[in-house]
């Protein structure tokens, strides 16, 4: 069954917004990168000295089902940031077949801002703002995903 959660975007503040978050609802985060830890290959070499030590992806299980998904924006998409619409609906799909249904009928008349393709974290991972302006995220895991 696939999951949706919220994915907050920061200008430069996360880890204090997530640790905040982790005071308030307890638990770990279960995964905390940093953009100095994205390959070179990947666009790492590119990523401003001031900007390295900035939340790349934080991930904050809050029940069960749920998971408080973040990230500092920064560079070319720090431009967009708006405090107050800086929130993406996240699906997790079960396949990347149904990954490619929800992407393709999600963005259908939207503006797709990274295409579904293979990521250098392992997940299938694509994002765009819907025909209304909501910002998705839509990804599949394979590894996640396995009995």
């Amino acid at each position: 069954m696939p999951t949706i959660n919220t994915y907050l975007t920061f200008n430069g503040n996360c880890e204090e917004a997530f640790n905040f978050y982790k005071s308030v609802f307890g638990g770990e985060f279960s995964f905390m990168g940093r953009f100095e830890d994205i390959p070179s290959d990947a666009g790492g070499d590119s990523i401003p000295e001031d900007q390295k030590n900035r939340v790349m992806h934080v991930s904050l299980p809050i029940s069960k089902e749920t998971i408080l998904l973040g990230s500092d924006t920064g560079g070319e998409w720090g431009a967009d940031f708006k405090a107050g619409n800086n929130f993406s609906i996240s699906i997790t799909a079960d396949s990347k077949e149904q990954a490619d249904q929800f992407f393709e009928k999600l963005s259908s008349e939207g503006n797709v801002t990274m295409p579904l393709s293979d990521t250098f974290w392992g997940d299938y991972f694509g994002s765009f703002a819907d025909q209304f302006g909501i910002n998705w995220m839509v990804g599949y895991n394979s590894q996640s995903n396995q009995s």
